[in-house]
């Protein structure tokens, strides 16, 4: 009977030992063989932008009145040659012909580009790119280099079904060191760490550091899952990729127009809580956003859509928030089809709408400010930018302050390069605040002098600061 006991005892911890090794998924006993056959399609890129010279005042410039005094004294003394600032990063090539995919913060105001080839005809070497384009929002771009072979290639894969706890591997260039593999697990998904309005981001503990922005983030199957794009540099292991349903949907649209055309509703929305989900008799875990207000004339008012509606699914995907609302509306190509399901008066309905597009007026219409207005508009065509006076309780609503809305901004010029996107609310130039065009016409003319201005910005409820060359 002991020996019986025994024997059954041991069968028990047999099975219990298979069990949990069919559910932990072993790592491979190497990484080699996909980094040997992805390595290839990774390639080191390079940029110079070229500045112009100046004098010993100019490390001052743009920064608070307090610096004045080192200014004044350093002005004229001096003079400095012009100089190159170069950076480093990574990108990935996506086709035969020389398509690549990297971050737009890479490549954005450079004058140069190159990318290094990683031995594809048995030895390293340099080729000129061009930058087809790029996205600023969700910090993509799309180059393309004249190369005398075909080239290899990497595939997107679907990161929707990727797993949290499965094996990634990043490629890239981390502080310049050239082509470098590390390995970890996909540490979660949909990530909002507020650096723009689409943020969705995969999380990973792969080692990724300055100079692997724009590289691959790839699977076991050897394909690409996410766009390495940013750390956290106050932690470790914490490193986060923009998505590959989400970048090969933008990467497609450079491709082919060379811009991002993104759909839009023309709705203002609110976030749904659980006791207005109760008053409206509506299961408070459904999620769901409200819309606030219909704009007339716009695609949604033609679809019968009504404020008061909750938008509980877009296209088959459930909506949680604002920001999975906005994802699945601007992700929408112009002119397509979006199902939505909502709630009214007590039940669900389904309404069929023919998307419009974004653009700088009816994103200042969704954010419920004034229509632009010349007397309320100016552009700097110096920067780059287009603002708009923002007042207001809507102003005080929507930013929590009133200032000069961005409604639109060039690509390559200032702005963009900072970094400044449309919806951007800035509250004050180089310190003094600026509510109307005319303070902010005099506060760019007397910044003129430095030949910088230091913008305070308000995104979302997040205040910083970006400091812009005046050229």
């Amino acid at each position: 009977m002991l020996q019986m006991i025994r024997k059954t005892s041991l069968a028990l911890m047999l099975c219990a030992v298979f069990a949990l090794t069919a559910v932990a998924a072993p790592a491979p006993d190497s990484f080699a063989p996909i980094a040997a056959a992805t390595g290839k399609a990774v390639v080191n890129i390079s940029t110079e932008k070229h500045i112009q010279g100046g004098t010993q005042a100019d490390m001052f410039r743009g920064l608070p009145p307090e610096f004045e005094q080192f200014f004044r004294f350093f002005e004229g003394r001096g003079n400095r040659a012009p100089r190159t600032k170069r950076s480093l990063g990574t990108g990935f090539i996506i086709s035969s012909d020389g398509y690549i995919v990297t971050n737009n913060h890479v490549v954005a105001g450079a004058d140069t580009v190159l990318i290094n080839l990683q031995g594809t005809n048995g030895k390293d070497e340099s080729l000129p790119a061009k930058i087809i384009g790029s996205d600023a929002e969700t910090d993509l771009a799309l180059l393309k280099v004249q190369a005398p072979q075909k080239l290899p290639y990497l595939e997107f894969g679907d990161s929707d079904r990727s797993e949290v706890g499965e094996w990634v591997l990043a490629i890239g260039n981390p502080f310049g060191l050239g082509h470098t593999v590390t390995a970890g697990i996909l540490s979660a998904k949909g990530r909002d760490i507020r650096s723009g309005p689409y943020d969705n981001y995969l999380q990973t503990d792969a080692s990724i550091n300055p100079g692997n922005s724009g590289g691959p983030l790839i699977d076991l199957n050897g394909r690409v899952i996410g766009i390495n794009t940013a750390i956290i540099a106050s932690g470790q292991g914490i490193g986060f990729a923009i998505p590959s349903n989400m970048a090969s949907q933008i990467i497609a649209q450079l491709r082919d127009h060379k811009r991002v055309d993104r759909g839009w509703l023309g709705v203002t929305i609110q976030d749904m809580d659980s006791r207005t989900a109760r008053a409206m008799g509506l299961d408070p875990q459904a999620g769901g956003v409200l819309i606030a207000s219909v704009l007339p004339g716009q695609p949604a008012e033609k679809a019968g859509l009504r404020s008061g509606d909750v938008v509980l699914e877009v296209n088959g995907m459930k909506v949680t928030d604002q920001k999975t609302f906005m994802r699945a509306i601007a992700t929408s190509a112009p002119g397509s089809g979006a199902n939505l399901k909502i709630w009214r008066n007590g039940r669900t309905e389904r309404r069929s709408v023919t998307l419009g597009t974004r653009n700088s007026e009816n994103l200042q219409a969704e954010s419920g400010l004034p229509a632009r207005k010349n007397t309320s508009e100016y552009t700097s065509s110096a920067l780059g930018l287009t603002v708009q006076e923002a007042k207001g309780e809507k102003a005080r609503q929507t930013y929590g302050s009133e200032g000069m809305v961005v409604v639109n901004v060039e690509q390559g010029k200032p702005a963009a390069e900072s970094g400044i996107a449309p919806g951007d609310l800035i509250v004050s130039a180089n310190l003094d605040d600026v509510r109307t065009v005319r303070q902010f016409e005099a506060a760019l003319k007397g910044a003129a002098k430095r030949k910088a201005v230091l913008f305070q910005i308000v995104r979302r409820g997040q205040t910083f600061f970006r400091t812009l060359e005046m050229k």
